[in-house]
């Protein structure tokens, strides 16, 4: 259970989840849920969806059974039952992210965008719905793999700017994503890159000062050197969003500490050098 699911849900599926129950119990379908199944099997679901991730923990039975300890049932034991039974039939749609949208579509290489997600228990892959944002409408995705979907990092709004913590601490060779969008209309995806040396180092390890400049170089080396795309340059103390509608606007910066995380985006390196 938790190498099926513990990738791909997080706070914001969580949250996504209570809104769909409260919905549900509005118009009594939190009721019909109910009957699924009796108290000795809600339990061994609620077990085995308690090893899914930390997002689930806080739906554990209580040992007294409730209140006053009168109360012989779980806490929100139907509505875990209705969350599983939601995911795998692909009823519910949770909020995540996805690698390279679009079938890798090459304007979207190494980037990773915000999107509502079903599962289809018959392929083993995902759904994936795309906001509408510009000219745009809903795009659909179909057959999206494990491997392209992970929980959201961070809680930040894909129409919000990510406050920037690490400025101060970057330096050459240090991996990051950092968030672009084609105009202010779009919402924000996360693209990777890595830091860079300024023009006037030689790369030096032992006379680099790249880390002490107000100035952060940021590249993306996926694409060909004299690339409007391969280079940008943001200012480590005052850092907010920069661009302009011809090449786009960069927003927040995240740095990656995880190895897992860079290996990923390893992973996705594309076979041909973008333009």
């Amino acid at each position: 259970m938790s190498e099926k699911w513990g990738g791909v849900l997080g706070h914001a599926a969580r949250e996504e989840w209570r809104t769909y129950l409260a919905s549900a119990a509005d118009t009594g379908g939190a009721a019909a849920s109910c009957s699924l199944a009796g108290g000795g099997r809600h339990r061994r679901w609620l077990a085995a969806l308690s090893c899914v991730c930390p997002v689930v923990s806080w739906m554990r039975p209580r040992a007294d059974g409730g209140s006053g300890g009168k109360s012989a049932g779980p806490v929100l034991d139907d509505s875990i039952m209705s969350w599983y039974l939601s995911m795998e039939s692909g009823k519910f749609w949770f909020p995540a992210q996805v690698y390279n949208r679009e079938h890798g579509h090459v304007g979207f290489m190494m980037s990773c965008y915000d999107a509502e997600l079903s599962y289809d228990f018959h392929s083993d892959t995902f759904r994936a719905r795309y906001p509408p944002h510009g000219r745009r409408t809903v795009v659909l995705e179909d057959g999206v793999h494990w491997d392209r979907v992970r929980a959201p990092p961070v809680d930040t709004h894909a129409h919000d700017l990510h406050a920037s913590d690490c400025l101060h601490e970057l330096r050459p060779g240090d991996n990051i994503e950092i968030q672009w969008r084609r105009n202010k209309e779009f919402p924000y995806g996360w693209w990777y890159g890595v830091v860079g040396h300024l023009e006037s180092c030689d790369g030096s390890e032992h006379f680099c000062r790249c880390h002490l400049s107000d100035t952060v170089v940021l590249e993306f080396n996926q694409y060909t050197p004299g690339s409007r795309w391969r280079q940008a340059l943001v200012n480590r103390k005052d850092h907010r969003e920069e661009g302009n509608e011809g090449d786009g606007f960069y927003g927040g910066i995240r740095k990656l500490r995880s190895k897992d995380e860079i290996s990923k985006w390893r992973q996705l390196w594309p076979t041909d050098i973008l333009e």
